[in-house]
C-alpha cells in the first residue's frame, strides 16, 4: 500500500476529525499517524495514511475536497517517501526544552536557530504566547532529539546563552526525566 501525507487546515469546528477518517475509511485508506491541534481558533491536521493500489492520490484528493467543502477546509496531499517514512534517519537522544518569557519578536527564530546550528531535531512544538511581561503568560515547550554526536555541554551552553539574550528562563531535561517530575 502506498503511503500518503494529508495536511487539513481551517477554522476550527466539531467533526472536522470525523469527516476526515469517514472519507479515509470509506476509500480503504489505513490511518497510520494522525497530529491534529487548534490554534487561536484554526484547525491544523496531519494524516500519514496507507492507500489501497486501486485508488489513486487524485481521485483520493477529488474525494477529501469534496467532503470537506462544507466545512471550509483547504487540503493538501503528498506521497510520503520511504526516506520520509523512516524516523531513524535523525536519531538521538529524546529531551523536552521549555522556555519562558515575557513576549517579543524573535523568541522562536532565536531558540530554534541554536537547534539548527547543533542539528537538533524538534518532533513537536508547542509554543503559547498570550502577551505581556508576566513570563509564566508565555511559554514554549520543544521535544526534540539530539543527535549523539553533539557535544552536549557545548550545547547547553549555547542555549543558555541564547536564552539570556531573548531575556528567556531556559530548562533542558531529558524527557524520561521530564516525564517523571510532570506525573507526579
Amino acid at each position: 500500500m502506498e503511503k500518503i501525507v494529508i495536511s487539513v487546515v481551517g477554522r476550527d469546528r466539531p467533526g472536522i476529525v470525523a469527516a476526515v477518517s469517514r472519507i479515509l475509511f470509506e476509500q480503504s485508506c489505513n490511518i497510520e499517524n494522525v497530529s491534529q491541534t487548534i490554534q487561536q481558533g484554526e484547525f491544523a491536521a496531519l494524516f500519514i495514511a496507507a492507500m489501497p493500489e486501486n485508488l489513486s492520490q487524485s481521485d483520493l484528493l477529488s474525494l477529501l475536497k469534496d467532503g470537506l467543502r462544507s466545512l471550509d477546509l483547504e487540503v493538501l496531499l503528498k506521497p510520503l517517501s520511504p526516506a520520509d517514512d523512516a524516523s531513524e534517519h535523525l536519531a538521538g537522544s529524546p529531551f523536552v526544552l521549555t522556555t519562558t518569557g515575557s513576549d517579543r519578536l524573535g523568541l522562536v527564530a532565536g531558540v530554534t536557530e541554536v537547534l539548527a546550528q547543533y542539528h537538533v531535531n524538534i518532533t513537536t512544538l508547542s509554543a503559547v504566547f498570550r502577551g505581556g511581561d508576566d513570563p509564566s503568560r508565555n511559554t514554549m515547550i520543544y521535544e526534540v532529539d539530539i543527535p549523539a554526536a553533539v557535544d552536549f555541554k557545548q550545547f547547553r551552553d549555547a542555549l543558555q546563552q541564547r536564552a539570556l539574550e531573548l531575556g528567556l528562563s531556559l530548562n533542558l531535561q531529558h524527557r524520561d526525566v521530564f516525564e517523571s517530575i510532570h506525573r507526579i
